[in-house]
Order: structure tokens, then C-alpha cells, then sequence
């Protein structure tokens, strides 16, 4: 366990947030392995297909991962305070509140799959595939959010160590499935669905046995399930309900401009798919940051600490902005390989569509810093509206673009579409993080 409330700002930052980022990588290494196999021996329509859905999986479980972060908010605010009894509690409380809530959406997503999918306008000739590709993966979302939930436990109470290594269990497991079941057995796309579930099932197994083993306070008895404070639960429901709508309302619009870009044909669907996967690379740090700003000023403002929270703010975004540089750089000088490296495509006119998206978005950066930075702290902070309003307005922008503008101008549009978005939704974030009273103050009493 760490405890963020003693020490340096910045190394503890740093320390923490080292763990998260090789995470953050290792699963997007398997993301863009698991698309290159899928690329280089199932071939373009594949691809295609898994990549038409991806928007949706990423919905639907970056919802879950927000709720269980959300509810971790409250786990290491509870922590900071020394409130072990309610660790123990908030801990239970999102297990049994977040298995119901991702029970209710594989239900629903297996009973909706297929109008789902003609709603999401994947074309015909794909459709089957992905709808046995994404079938798959909705059915295990239980274990999904188990393993969330862990992990988002591990890391509320300092540690992300221990996320990180069981994390690269799975990664090498989902690597090795995806071979045996795609290259060996022959079962396409199905096989790396199933591949990808397994290894998550594996890995909750192994975190919960070790958290169990290890922590304390994280070892939950009956009495830990029973009889919590209505104030703990609407607190529970407030954070990690805001943090899944955050992450739901961005994916919302994102899935809203995939059913415009699956119109315009296979190449255009493949290079947003290898655009997309290069964007979670660049964008890798964002999350790293926000991540560790919700468990950092969670334990503080539990512990009263206001000074050390506006320090880890400002550091925050200064290390994602030197990172930023870094991608713009990656972006002008490598971006057609690295197109290549994702999809193992020649296609031009996917690999020039991918490389224009990646070096205008690139320029925004900044931008998006800041956003994913402030509004992870501002949850942190007990603020759970501002960071929903303005990822609405990011759904709202890209709905209104898909519907009217790609239609007539192309994937164009698509390209400009997100730093439009950008600048309108981090506006309510830089003025309510100067309005807060909370930061207004140098400590709690």
C-alpha cells in the first residue's frame, strides 16, 4: 500500500503513476497484436468487422471500468481518512453493486445484438462476423468488471504495482490464445474473442487470490456486504455512475461517428480502426495521469490536504504536455509505419487516411491534456457533474458532425471532428476548477 498524503508531490506521482502507464501499455500492446493477427491472417474484412464493433465493446466496457474507478474514488477517500471500516465496506459495496449493473448489460446486449449492429450500420457483408466477434466478448463482461473492480481496489489504496503484473499475466495469455485459437485451430475472429475473455477470467482469478492473501483490508467478511450507510451507497452510486457516463457519453459519440464512417466503405472503416489504435498509444499517457490524479486527490481530500491536491494538478498536466510533444513528433516522422505495424495493410489509401488523421489530431494534444487531467481530479474531488457535462458536450459535437457532415464532406470531417470537440468541452472544466471552494482552501479541518 502507498499512501499519497506524505511525502513529495511529484515523486510520489511519479511513482504511482510509472505502474499504471506500463499497464496502460502492455494492454494496448495486446490490443494492437491482437489487431495485427487478426489483420495478417483472417485479412481487410476481418479486420474490418472487429473494427466496426470496437466502438461499441469500448462503450459498454468503458463504462464498467469508470464505474469501478468511480467507486475506488471513494474506497481511497476512506483510506486517506483512515477509515478502515468503510475500505472494507465500499470495497463489497462495488462488487455487488457493479456485478448486477454489468449482468444487466450482457442480458441486454446478447437480447439487442443484432439491431444493435444494423443500427451501428456495420455493412451486410460483415455482419456476421462481427456479431460473432462481439457476442463473445459482451458475454464475458462480468469478468470484466470483476477484474476492474479489483484492480481499481489495488490502486485506491496505493498500489498499482500489483495491477501491472497481473496484467502482463493476461497479456501474454490473450497473445498466446489469440495465436492457438486464430492460427492453430482456424476459428476466426471467434477465437479472438475467446482468447481475450479467458485471459480476463484468468486474471481476476489470480488478483482476487492475491488481494485476499495480502491486504487486510480488502478481505471482506458477510458483515462487510451488509448494511451499509445510505450515505456511503448514494456517494458509491454518485462517483462511479459520473465516472461511467464520462467514459460512456465520449464512447456515445465516438460510436455515433463510427456508424457515419462505416458508410463510406471497408478502407475508410480500416484506417479510423488503425487511426483509433495509434490515438490510444498516443493518448496512452493521458490516462496514466488521470488515473493517478482520482486516487491522489481522493486520498487527500479524504486526509484534508488541499495544498499537496493544486501541486499534483499543475505537475500532472505538465508531464502530459512533455508527452504530448513526443506524439506530435512520432505523428510527422513514423506515422505511415506505424499504420503499417497495426493492420500489416499496403492498401494506400488506408495508410494515407490514417497518417492525415494522426498528424492533425496530434496538434491538439494539449487540449486533451488538460481535459482527461482536471476532470479525473475534479471526481477526485467530490465533483461529479462538471466532468459529466462536459464529456456531453464532446457526444453532442460528434453526434451533430456525424449526422450532418460526414455525409457530405467525408473522412475529412471525421478528422477535424474531435479537436473541434476538444476546445468546447474543456471549457466548463478550466472554469469550475477556478470556482471550486474546496481548492480555494489550503486544508481541511
Amino acid at each position: 500500500m502507498k499512501d499519497l498524503t506524505k511525502g513529495k508531490p511529484s515523486t510520489l506521482i511519479l511513482a504511482f503513476a510509472l505502474p499504471i502507464f506500463f499497464a496502460n501499455l502492455l494492454q494496448l500492446t495486446y490490443s494492437l497484436v491482437d489487431t495485427r493477427i487478426v489483420g495478417t491472417f483472417l485479412g481487410e474484412d476481418a479486420l474490418a468487422a472487429v473494427g466496426a464493433t470496437t466502438t461499441l465493446s469500448n462503450l459498454i466496457i468503458g463504462f464498467l471500468q469508470g464505474l469501478s474507478g468511480g467507486f475506488a474514488i471513494i474506497t481511497a477517500q476512506k483510506f486517506g481518512a483512515k477509515d478502515y471500516k468503510d475500505v472494507k465496506k465500499s470495497f463489497a459495496m462495488s462488487l455487488l453493486i457493479g456485478t448486477g449493473i454489468a449482468l444487466f448489460f450482457t442480458i441486454f446486449g446478447l437480447l439487442f445484438l443484432q439491431p444493435i449492429l444494423k443500427m451501428l450500420n456495420v455493412p451486410a457483408n460483415l455482419l456476421e462476423t462481427a456479431k460473432s466477434y462481439i457476442f463473445i466478448i459482451i458475454a464475458g463482461l462480468v469478468v470484466t468488471y470483476l477484474y476492474d473492480a479489483c484492480a481499481a481496489a489495488l490502486r485506491s489504496l496505493g498500489d498499482s504495482v500489483t495491477p501491472l503484473v497481473i496484467l502482463a499475466i493476461s497479456v501474454i495469455l490473450n497473445i498466446i490464445g489469440d495465436l492457438f485459437f486464430v492460427v492453430i485451430l482456424k476459428s476466426g475472429v471467434k477465437g479472438a474473442a475467446i482468447a481475450t475473455v479467458l485471459a480476463q477470467s484468468i486474471a481476476f482469478i489470480v488478483c482476487w487470490i492475491y488481494m485476499i492473501k495480502r491486504y487486510e483490508l480488502l478481505r471482506l467478511g458477510r458483515e462487510d456486504f451488509k448494511n451499509p450507510s445510505s450515505a456511503m451507497v448514494k456517494n458509491m452510486l454518485s462517483a462511479g455512475l459520473s465516472m461511467g457516463f464520462m467514459s460512456s457519453l465520449v464512447n456515445i459519440g465516438s460510436l455515433t461517428l463510427q456508424t457515419a464512417i462505416n458508410k463510406l466503405g471497408r478502407d475508410y472503416i480500416v484506417a479510423q480502426t488503425a487511426a483509433r489504435k495509434l490515438t490510444e498509444m498516443f493518448m496512452l499517457m493521458f490516462g496514466v495521469f488521470g488515473n493517478t490524479m482520482a486516487t491522489y486527490c481522493g486520498q487527500n481530500l479524504g486526509a484534508g490536504k488541499i495544498d499537496r491536491i493544486k501541486r499534483g494538478i499543475w505537475l500532472s498536466i505538465l508531464y502530459t504536455c512533455i508527452w504530448c510533444t513526443f506524439a506530435i513528433i512520432a505523428s510527422y516522422t513514423i506515422g505511415d509505419k506505424l499504420v503499417y505495424l497495426v493492420t500489416g495493410t499496403d492498401n494506400k489509401n488506408v495508410i494515407e487516411n490514417a497518417t492525415r488523421y494522426l498528424k492533425f489530431d496530434t496538434l491538439f494534444y494539449y487540449v486533451t491534456a488538460v481535459i482527461c487531467i482536471v476532470r479525473n481530479a475534479m471526481q477526485g474531488l467530490d465533483d461529479h457533474i462538471t466532468p459529466i457535462v462536459s464529456s456531453m458536450l464532446e457526444m453532442l459535437g460528434k453526434i451533430v458532425i456525424a449526422f450532418t457532415l460526414v455525409p457530405h464532406l467525408g473522412y475529412t470531417v471525421v478528422i477535424i471532428a474531435e479537436p473541434i470537440v476538444w476546445f468546447v468541452m474543456v471549457i466548463p472544466l478550466i472554469v469550475q476548477i477556478f470556482r471550486m471552494p474546496v481548492l480555494k482552501q489550503t486544508s481541511l479541518s
